[in-house]
């Protein structure tokens, strides 16, 4: 069988935040959006749709999403539908999925999109919902949920590195300056120095508020194509030329080490080695910043701070414009908010516009050639990554 070129050539994001939309209502939102910033598209063109949500279910109570969503948004797929859920990762397996039928030749033009509906009345429903994503029977009876697992690994990464308040306020700082250039962000109009952050409330210690990323309702899509379709659609794609995705546990139990995340270094590797690049070639890379210590953890395993060094690479700005690669452009998860189906598709959101020229100019990547793309999803259990190759030939 031969594999086919991919090329993402265009995408959007509503606003994230708090939104007062339903989740139908952002569907219809996203379908409005896409078709306004990829003005060549016709609906009619689209012959699949993967969509990416974690917990429609518990968040908006509704099930059977994927025909949903393409009635929302004014499409009719006539290859293939299909939902995919993979917690935080639920966006990227969409495009994955995208990425696999297009290359596979079961489709021509697909639009992946995420969408969730996250905030609602009662925090204390949604936070019984997000216990789901965990080993419900075993690790949610002792509280691991998100902030206190990550606060764990913050714990255990300055007790083996000495890394400090300060470096993982240094993330934070970073990301939440680069929302400040992103008018979909929650935090667009927020400003938080290192001081503001030090003085946040503690939510699990050492991690406060400002380490953490939000509850957030919001939706991206991005269409992806086969090579002969891209010049229809843009003159500048965005090639998908490697992606890797790795599983080593559930149960907390079966964890390891709990700054040693082996998953994300098979799936770099994988990524890396279909890409045919290596980890220095990157020049910006949006990754799962969930929490504050996540972007450091995941600055030593995909080879750019050695072992130990996450922090010092935070403080220093090797991860900023000016860097050694510029990490998390956007905002990330922090500064722009975290609707668990919509943030892997909004990030390729991101590679697209910084390698089509469209960032402002704030945060843009100086001639960025190769941008990465990477999800956990759980208790850094599962990991996913995509690397994409700016325009030229397929």
């Amino acid at each position: 069988m031969n594999v086919r070129d991919v090329a993402l050539v265009g995408g959007a994001t509503t606003k994230f935040g708090v939104r007062a939309s339903t989740w139908a209502e952002l569907a219809q939102e996203i379908g409005v959006a896409l078709f306004r910033s990829v003005p060549e598209l016709r609906s009619e063109d689209v012959d699949s749709l993967f969509l990416g949500a974690a917990e429609p279910e518990r968040f908006a109570f509704q099930s059977h999403v994927a025909p949903f969503a393409a009635e929302q948004m004014g499409l009719r797929p006539h290859r293939i539908i299909q939902r995919t859920e993979l917690a935080c990762a639920s966006g990227q397996s969409a495009i994955r999925s995208a990425y696999a039928a297009i290359a596979s030749g079961l489709s021509d033009v697909a639009v992946a999109v995420g969408v969730e509906k996250m905030n609602l009345p009662s925090m204390a429903e949604a936070n019984t919902a997000m216990a789901s994503v965990m080993d419900r029977a075993w690790d949610g009876p002792h509280g691991a949920t998100a902030p206190p697992f990550f606060a764990m690994v913050a714990q255990r990464h300055q007790l083996e590195y000495g890394t400090t308040d300060d470096q993982l306020a240094a993330v934070s700082e970073k990301n939440h300056r680069f929302a400040n250039s992103n008018p979909e962000a929650q935090f667009y109009e927020k400003t938080f120095s290192r001081e503001k952050l030090a003085r946040l409330p503690l939510v699990a210690p050492p991690l406060r508020l400002g380490d953490c990323s939000s509850m957030t309702d919001g939706a991206a899509a991005v269409v992806l194509v086969a090579a002969d379709r891209a010049r229809a659609y843009t003159d500048r794609p965005a090639w998908i030329r490697g992606t890797g995705q790795y599983s080593d546990f559930h149960n907390l139990a079966n964890a390891g080490s709990l700054t040693d995340w082996v998953g994300l270094k098979h799936a770099a590797r994988e990524a890396f080695g279909r890409a045919g690049i290596g980890p220095d070639d990157v020049d910006f890379a949006e990754i799962h910043d969930c929490f504050t210590i996540s972007e450091i953890v995941e600055y030593e395993m995909f080879g750019w701070a050695e072992p130990g060094k996450g922090g010092p690479f935070a403080s220093e700005g090797q991860g900023d414009i000016g860097g050694k690669l510029v990490v998390n452009p956007r905002g990330g998860l922090l500064g722009c908010g975290h609707p668990l189906g919509a943030t892997g598709i909004a990030q390729a959101v991101e590679v697209y516009r910084q390698m089509s020229g469209a960032a402002p100019a704030a945060r843009t990547v100086p001639d960025p050639e190769w941008g990465l793309v990477h999800n956990l999803s759980g208790s850094a259990n599962v990991h996913s990554v995509m690397i994409y190759q700016r325009g030229g030939a397929a």
